[in-house]
């Protein structure tokens, strides 16, 4: 008899938890839901960018690499970019470390 009153007395505070438990939560719910929208969706949407850059090299780009290398692409392999930084100086790399596509205006420096 006094075990089963004990039982039901944790059963009638344990309504009140579970809705106290969903409220916890909602702080942890927003916080990742603000991580999304300012970290993780921009950097998605560079990965995109970036990707779709490199599909599209072809032969004669102006590129600048990842560790800050000017130079003109001479020859695309499936994994690989050759580029050359001066006039008889050629220098082959993966094609990820390349960062960027030079503008006319970069020339101008």
């Amino acid at each position: 008899m006094v075990m089963s009153s004990i039982a039901w007395a944790q059963g009638m505070g344990g309504g009140g938890s579970s809705s106290g438990t969903l409220l916890s939560l909602i702080p942890f719910v927003l916080i990742f839901v603000i991580f999304y929208f300012l970290l993780i969706l921009p950097q998605q949407k560079r990965q995109k960018q970036q990707k779709a850059m490199l599909s599209e090299l072809k032969k004669g780009d102006k590129v600048i690499t990842g560790s800050g290398i000017w130079g003109t692409v001479t020859n695309l392999g499936k994994e690989t970019v050759t580029l050359q930084v001066a006039d008889n100086t050629k220098i082959k790399l993966q094609r990820d470390h390349i960062s960027k596509l030079r503008s006319d205006e970069d020339d101008k420096e």
